[in-house]
């Protein structure tokens, strides 16, 4: 049986669950995640979009668009962002703070080429996104 976690929005209104484990996890340095988390990176955990089931509160869960390709989702009481679809990738961007359970174990950093925040801990970085998910797949210096 897959393990099920629990995460929810800041103030609890909006609870979801994930299922399984995510496909991938690591850091985005992209100016636009940058900008919606109010942080330097975020860091993310990407699951099919079968294995994410909002459990309550999906009436406060609202949706922001900035571009086609990231679907912002946040708790309209509290603001709390809660995650993101990515239609064109076919993945949902569970942040990775919003399941305090997930162990995170981050394998890549996207978008480093926008990085504010240089780290340096050997994992690789990536210019764009993989190839697969529409990038160059071009690999940066540390």
């Amino acid at each position: 049986m897959d393990k099920v976690q629990k995460g929810q929005c800041f103030c609890g209104a909006v609870a979801i669950e994930v299922t399984g484990d995510p496909e991938a996890m690591g850091y985005c340095h992209c100016a636009s995640c940058r900008s919606w988390s109010a942080g330097p990176v975020n860091a993310f955990t990407l699951w099919k979009p079968d294995a994410v089931a909002v459990t309550h509160g999906e009436q406060h869960l609202t949706t922001f668009e900035k571009t086609e390709s990231s679907q912002r989702q946040f708790c309209s009481l509290c603001g709390g962002h809660v995650m993101t679809g990515h239609k064109g990738f076919g993945l949902v961007d569970v942040y990775a703070a919003t399941i305090p359970t997930q162990k995170f174990e981050p394998g890549v950093h996207v978008n480093y080429a926008e990085t504010v925040l240089p780290i340096k801990d050997g994992l690789p970085k990536m210019r764009d996104f993989p190839a697969e998910l529409g990038g160059s797949g071009d690999l940066m210096p540390e």
